[in-house]
């Protein structure tokens, strides 16, 4: 099995975002270091455009065999743009596709070996196409909301408005930490998702969207608190 982590240049929100420091070292110094210690992958790849974040990568293990491409380096470039073509550039210079593969994204420093390895079971146990990571949403969505043009709020479900929490059925999302593909499937759907898709559930403090600079903070509490 082979891992690709995604990781363009140019973040606009946090400047040099996927190898500014993260208590220590490189933000993406750790999910190449969890890939390598978790025992299942041949091969961590980067997928990159940056020399800077190439140069990083290969430092702390990974490789990067070949530049992502103009096309798939800007804004509009899917995940599943990027992951398509890193397949097409590893069979083109000689390997063999696993049947299997990871997607593990730079700024996942909350992650651990073993929940890679329970992960890659569990894409086996369901046979899916694709297994994503996933948190719980920590308040029910169901009385979720919208405000109108007038600032006043209107209700997603004001049916469940009047109901007990216990009631309303649990939700989930995206962690946006990992996914796990059969790589068959992928290159016939060339999407992170599908009809077939399982999730990998983890704890809320494994799980933190890096979007600023308050989420780069909480990121690293939550980091020395699981760590600690």
């Amino acid at each position: 099995m082979i891992a690709i982590i995604p990781a363009r240049g140019g973040s606009k929100r946090i400047p040099g975002k996927n190898i500014r420091p993260f208590l220590g070292k490189p933000i993406i110094a750790y999910t190449i270091e969890n890939a390598l210690k978790s025992g299942l992958f041949n091969e961590v790849i980067v997928s990159t455009d940056d020399q800077e974040i190439a140069e990083t990568a290969i430092q702390y293990g990974a490789s990067v065999p070949f530049t992502r491409s103009e096309k798939n380096s800007d804004d509009y470039a899917t995940t599943a743009d990027v992951l398509a073509e890193v397949l097409e550039e590893y069979t083109r210079i000689g390997h063999v596709l696993p049947a299997t593969f990871c997607c593990l994204y730079p700024t996942s420093p909350l992650i651990h070996p073993e929940d890679l390895v329970n992960a890659s079971k569990q894409l086996k146990i369901t046979r899916a196409d694709v297994l994503v990571s996933a948190v719980i949403y920590s308040f029910p969505i169901q009385r979720s909301f919208r405000l109108d043009e007038s600032g006043l709020v209107r209700l997603l479900e004001p049916e469940s408005m009047l109901k007990r929490s216990q009631d309303l059925k649990a939700t989930f999302h995206d962690a946006g930490a990992f996914y796990f593909f059969n790589t068959e499937k992928f290159l016939l759907q060339k999407t992170v998702w599908s009809d077939n898709t399982a999730a990998y559930l983890l704890d809320e403090l494994k799980v933190q969207d890096i979007d600023n600079e308050t989420d780069w903070k909480l990121a690293e509490l939550k980091f020395q608190l699981l760590n600690k």
